[in-house]
């Protein structure tokens, strides 16, 4: 098997036109095997042939056949200075462009922003993948909580969007995760609702590294 080479039109319409019917197949069988499907979590990146161009197929493909559920995104976006391809802007711009009407909310990851939390905060001097990955995990899992546990909010994927989206396009709200604190420091912080909620609306914080100060959380 080849990969879509960083590049959107293959993973699109070269190689996406071959892959999309046994993906949509697949599919297929497993929501007919849920006793209630609510939607579906897609998780890709921004950058690459494959996370951009079979992604915005897939999700295109995903809206004509189950129109009505809800489709959330973890993406993965390009970083301002951490980059394994030239072409990551371009691929971007056309999944966004794509998609701004087929994926209800999207969370956005940048490279950058974990690999300086897993410094910064975890005192990991050298982040592989699976530190990345790791702390990633813990946040999608956090988003996910209030599926998974009893609660009033956020009970099902609708009201993610319902919650979170003020408007259709603009559904790219920012993730911050607190409190980040390796092992060793984990006994001496004081961590009350004021310090963690503090700590969420600073910029080291993020999972993006974008300057929020200017006043846009999405």
């Amino acid at each position: 098997k080849e990969d879509a080479a960083n590049n959107y039109a293959r993973g699109h319409y070269t190689i996406g036109k071959e892959q999309i019917e046994v993906t949509m197949d697949r599919l297929r069988r497993l929501a007919d095997q849920a006793s209630g499907l609510q939607g579906f979590l897609v998780f890709h990146s921004f950058g690459g042939g494959t996370g951009s161009g079979f992604g915005s197929l897939l999700l295109e493909r995903l809206s004509v056949d189950y129109g009505k559920k809800s489709k959330l995104g973890f993406s993965i976006y390009p970083a301002p200075q951490v980059s394994t391809a030239i072409v990551e802007p371009y691929n971007a711009v056309l999944y966004t462009h794509t998609t701004l009407e087929h994926c209800d909310c999207a969370f956005l990851v940048d490279n950058q922003a974990i690999y300086d939390l897993c410094k910064n905060n975890l005192n990991v001097d050298r982040p592989t993948y699976t530190n990345l990955n790791r702390l990633i995990a813990q946040i999608i899992s956090s988003i996910t909580a209030s599926l998974r546990f009893d609660g009033a909010l956020n009970v099902d994927l609708n009201e993610f969007q319902t919650n979170l989206v003020p408007y259709p396009r603009i559904h790219y709200p920012l993730a911050t995760y607190a409190p980040l604190v390796s092992a060793e420091m984990a006994y001496h912080e004081a961590l009350g609702v004021d310090t963690i909620t503090k700590k969420c609306f600073e910029a080291e914080s993020q999972m993006v590294k974008c300057d929020p100060s200017h006043g846009k959380y999405m």
